[in-house]
């Protein structure tokens, strides 16, 4: 794709499935429909692409011991990793017009928990998630990436597919935006973050996730300044009530969304992110269908 090109993602898998009446529930989270009622998955696909979202996304982020635990996933990973990205493959070609497959590599040990990165543990876990979805996406995306450290493992074994990678990291929910740095929820510095990816093979895009709509725009500010021309920059933020890092446990609770991010209301931010750089933008957990169609209406 080429850096002028504005690219629309799609949104978040997890609470499409809820809002479409799927099976939801934590700590499976998108991964039980998956399990139990795969046709939702490819429901959800189809709704964000009739949406005019460009890409979508595997549903492969909560295929991981984290969620569905450790035996489930010996047993079963590689079957449902492959299964979402054949859903999603298929839902892709189908459309009346061309939609490309993202394939998703998840927080290896859990959404926010950048303190539970186990190496040792870490290739059993993204092996099968690059094997099983390799033949079957366009690129890699590397999502909710909470430290550079993750990124950088996950860089090392994706390089050898050939794949052009996007790395999407995450960023801390600020009390004060005026007084309080953005940095990634490891602490590090959005700079060395996007350092890091301007000087990775096969990286070509950085984007930040999973965060308040209200952290981007300083995050791709300071992108655009660092990655230079070899990188896109993009985001696609949740609608999460916010709360402390701290109290957040990933697969625990569902977190309650803020009903303030309308769809009128997330075009604003994303015009913002736009101007400021961003050529890849979408949405994350709460962001929907209608969300996507007022960007792809008013952006493209």
């Amino acid at each position: 794709m080429s850096l002028n090109t504005f690219t629309l993602l799609d949104g978040g898998m997890g609470r499409e499935l809820q809002a479409m009446g799927a099976p939801f529930r934590q700590p499976e989270w998108s991964a039980l429909a998956l399990m139990e009622a795969p046709g939702s998955v490819r429901a959800a696909h189809e709704n964000f692409i009739g949406a005019g979202a460009d890409v979508i996304t595997t549903n492969t982020y909560a295929v991981v011991p984290f969620h569905i635990d450790s035996k489930t996933f010996a047993t079963d990973g590689r079957r449902l990793i492959r299964l979402a990205a054949e859903i999603a493959r298929r839902a892709a070609d189908e459309a009346n017009r061309e939609v490309t497959v993202a394939g998703c590599i998840p927080p290896l040990f859990g959404s926010y928990e950048p303190q539970n990165f186990d190496a040792s543990q870490a290739d059993s876990i993204i092996t099968p998630l690059i094997e099983e979805q390799q033949d079957l996406v366009d690129y890699w995306l590397l999502e909710t990436t909470s430290a550079i450290s993750e990124a950088r493992f996950a860089c090392s074994h994706l390089t050898a597919t050939d794949k052009p990678i996007w790395i999407s990291y995450t960023l801390t929910d600020r009390e004060d935006y005026a007084a309080q740095p953005t940095t990634l929820r490891s602490g590090e510095a959005i700079h060395d973050a996007v350092a890091f990816a301007r000087t990775t093979a096969g990286v070509e895009a950085v984007l930040f996730n999973c965060s308040g709509p209200e952290e981007m725009v300083d995050a791709i500010k300071i992108a655009v300044d660092v990655a230079g021309v070899p990188l896109r920059i993009g985001c696609y933020a949740n609608s999460f009530a916010k709360t402390g890092s701290d109290e957040i446990r990933a697969n625990t609770l569902i977190s309650e969304l803020r009903r303030d991010i309308t769809p009128d209301v997330y075009l604003r931010f994303a015009r913002m992110w736009k101007q400021a750089g961003a050529s890849i933008v979408g949405g994350c957990c709460g962001i929907g269908p209608a969300h996507i169609k007022a960007l792809h209406d008013a952006l493209r």
